[in-house]
């Protein structure tokens, strides 16, 4: 009798890494738009001249951020799947497909390669 804990524990691991990667690729966004907000702001205010310079700098960092999350979440895919692979088929529970979650982190990791591409572009 297998125990199908195991398999359990590490979907939450992958969902985990998941929420996590997620996490960094909104915060890389929200570093990458904050420059244009603080560029929109000082002309706004009519300090253009007194404005900081962190346009380029914040979307470099927001984009090496969005890179990141997406980087863990299709390493903690990759991860996941060689080890559920390991697994004795005893310890796979009837009728749960590991395929649902992996599928979701590939698309996530699609999307968040999408989404740099918008920030430099």
């Amino acid at each position: 009798m297998g125990d199908p804990r195991v398999f359990f524990a590490a979907e939450r691991t992958l969902l985990a890494w998941i929420r996590t990667g997620l996490t960094v690729m909104a915060f890389g966004f929200l570093v990458a738009r904050f420059g244009l907000f603080l560029r929109l702001f000082t002309l706004q205010a009519g300090a253009e001249a007194h404005a900081p310079r962190l346009g380029p700098l914040s979307n470099a960092i927001g984009v090496l951020l969005v890179l990141a999350g997406t980087a863990s979440i299709l390493l903690a895919a990759r991860e996941h799947r060689a080890f559920v692979r390991t697994l004795p088929p005893e310890d796979l529970p009837a009728g749960r497909a590991a395929r649902t979650h992996e599928a979701l982190a590939t698309f996530l990791g699609v999307l968040g390669i999408l989404l740099t591409v918008y920030l430099v572009l």
